[in-house]
């Protein structure tokens, strides 16, 4: 079994960077006190890559409403990036509000595990980390080349996380807000006893769920 070298790890510190983008330099250290949203993709001028930029520029605000900012990364130029943004807003009427890491030299691609075995030297996978205030990683999702992700997926997961942290709370399979959160199960004997009586909604003594 090949081990998987080089990825970064929840929630500790994610990789430092001090990259050029699209709309100037930029740092992991800009985005503190704020979520990061930082993904990649394979390449400029690709229709998968077009579509996902379109749907997260049209997403940017409500990034923006939970106090999370939008940071794109491709290993290529900056040149590159601009003629792309340029063509997005020219061909499809949309403008890419977020920057754009430039990574030429692969540095912050491979301080997060995005260029995987088996990829193009010059291309890395879809890959997205979401960044807490704090700097720490709390999320990582992969997708292949071949096929785009979820924006609304990345969004309902932010917002998850946000639940859990303001809250103490677990969030179940598909929740989205408004739906009933996970209370911890408790962790001693007398407190698994009493968790019936403790108001929530009780299937089991592991098993709790309550309304926020």
């Amino acid at each position: 079994m090949t081990s998987v070298a080089g990825l970064p790890r929840l929630n500790e510190p994610a990789p430092a960077f001090q990259a050029r983008t699209t709309h100037g330099d930029r740092s992991l250290a800009d985005y503190r006190g704020k979520w990061l949203v930082l993904f990649s993709h394979p390449a400029d001028f690709t229709p998968v890559c077009t579509t996902e930029f379109i749907a997260f520029a049209r997403a940017a605000d409500r990034f923006a409403a939970v106090n999370a900012e939008l940071l794109g990364l491709s290993i290529d130029s900056l040149f590159s990036h601009l003629a792309w943004v340029r063509n997005i807003e020219e061909k499809f009427g949309v403008i890419i509000p977020f920057p754009i890491i430039e990574d030429l030299k692969m540095e912050v691609a491979a301080a997060y595990g995005m260029v995987h075995p088996g990829a193009a030297d010059t291309q890395a996978v879809r890959a997205t980390f979401l960044i807490d205030p704090k700097g720490a990683l709390r999320a990582m999702v992969y997708y292949p080349m071949s096929n785009g992700r979820s924006i609304e997926e990345i969004l309902r997961l932010l917002v998850a996380l946000q639940t859990s942290d303001e809250h103490g709370v677990a969030t179940p399979e598909g929740w989205a807000p408004g739906g009933r959160v996970i209370v911890p199960p408790p962790k001693t004997a007398a407190a698994a006893a009493s968790r019936a009586g403790e108001g929530y909604e009780t299937t089991d003594w592991y098993f709790s769920t309550r309304a926020l």
